[in-house]
């Protein structure tokens, strides 16, 4: 039988290899099943999407089905029914906990307390990917990342399909050829369209803008469109790849 286990901090790494590179993140209560150990490192396939890598044993615990998930940008876990106690940790959109109890505004974790504002029913979904990814307007640039910390192209492309229940990988390559459907050369961007290169990807936020999280500017970003590709191609990334519609 395959061991499931939870993430049990905020946002942790998924490594390459023991101590290697990061190539995703994992937030507070995604599940994963135990492919190997590795000393102090768990080898684990993340439920969410399928993507493997090692984590360290401290990081993890035993599965529990959760009750909650963050809808918010970002929320606090207090020590107390009380937005004045101390805050105990932060923790990211999407992210899922398990109640323990609630009171008038906050539901009770072993975490710490958590505003009820900030929470919806765990099983819940996103109607919008487009007003997900824009929450994360000005999020910093971080390679592999998927939190409200940082995170990269395919990350934030990820967590608004993933929100919506839509299926999505993690990698942009994967992404360019599992989600949506390609559109001949020439057709219209329209709102929701993804755009591909190698190896990066973007939101069609209108027919004129690009919405994504890029290195030129190091945040997720507006950017027109028709100077975004030209700047992106000159830069040495080639043309757009693929244009996909969901």
């Amino acid at each position: 039988m395959t061991e499931r286990l939870q993430i049990a901090k905020p946002v942790v790494d998924l490594l390459r290899a023991p101590d290697g590179p990061r190539d995703r993140q994992l937030l507070l209560g995604d599940t994963c099943e135990v492919i190997g150990h590795d000393g102090a490192w768990i080898n684990v396939r993340a439920a969410k999407d399928g993507y493997k890598g090692f984590v360290p044993q401290d990081v993890i615990a035993k599965a529990q089905v959760p009750t909650h998930r963050i809808n918010t940008l970002a929320t606090h876990a207090y020590a107390d029914a009380n937005m004045k106690s101390p805050d105990l940790l932060s923790l990211s959109f999407g992210s899922l906990i398990t109640a323990k109890g609630e009171s008038d505004a906050f539901v009770e974790t072993e975490f710490g307390h958590i505003p009820k504002q900030h929470l919806v029913a765990a099983d819940s979904l996103e109607s919008d990917p487009i007003a997900v990814a824009k929450m994360f307007l000005g999020t910093p640039y971080l390679w592999g990342g998927n939190s409200r910390l940082g995170l990269d192209c395919s990350g934030l492309i990820q967590v608004g399909l993933l929100a919506c229940g839509i299926p999505c990988p993690g990698d942009s390559g994967d992404q360019e050829r599992a989600v949506g459907q390609a559109l001949p050369a020439g057709t219209s961007p329209q709102q929701g369209d993804l755009l591909f290169w190698k190896g990066h990807v973007a939101w069609v936020y209108d027919a004129a803008t690009l919405l994504h999280a890029n290195a030129h500017h190091m945040s997720v970003r507006f950017e027109p469109l028709r100077p975004a590709i030209a700047r992106i191609e000159a830069q040495g990334d080639g043309p757009v790849t693929s244009h996909k519609r969901l």
